[in-house]
């Protein structure tokens, strides 16, 4: 396993589209390890492939309740709303409210390649939602309601 280097804000990989992952071989596991260990080492939440330069869909995130890897993911199912301060490890020290929907289910696949579902609330619900997004090209900064601001703010 290796800590990758993760990609700020400004790098124009972080506003490309990922490519599915065809399959799950030696490659792609390599690359859940690293963005896990990456991740940890970071101490954030959740990690996706394009923060580390690899444009696959293909995103872990923990927000304390062990490691989740999911391949492939696309949301299947959300409901309600809610409205919370987010960061992001390619946007040191800065964080910004976004509305998110409070309850989603993601359909993915595991390293195994066994198709699996996730239902999150409340903080996982914004994780999914947040790493999901980077396979799109989408940064929580162009979701921000109001203003950026500092991290100590």
């Amino acid at each position: 396993m290796a800590i990758r280097r993760i990609l700020k804000l400004g790098d124009e990989t972080l506003r490309k589209t990922s490519r599915p992952v065809a399959e799950v071989d030696k490659r792609i596991k390599v690359l859940l390890d690293d963005m896990a260990e990456t991740m940890y080492a970071a101490d954030g939440v959740g990690l996706a492939a394009p923060q580390v330069g690899v444009l696959r869909r293909v995103v872990v995130i923990d927000v304390g309740d062990g490691l989740l890897e999911l391949i492939n993911p696309e949301i299947i199912a959300a409901e309600g709303k809610q409205t919370n301060a987010e960061g992001c490890l390619s946007v040191p020290g800065r964080r910004g409210d976004v509305e998110r929907p409070e309850k989603v289910t993601v359909r993915a696949m595991n390293r195994r390649g066994k198709e699996i579902e996730v239902t999150g609330e409340g903080l996982l619900a914004i994780a999914l939602c947040h790493e999901l997004d980077h396979l799109d090209g989408i940064v929580y900064v162009d979701k921000v309601v109001g203003e950026l601001r500092g991290e100590e703010e």
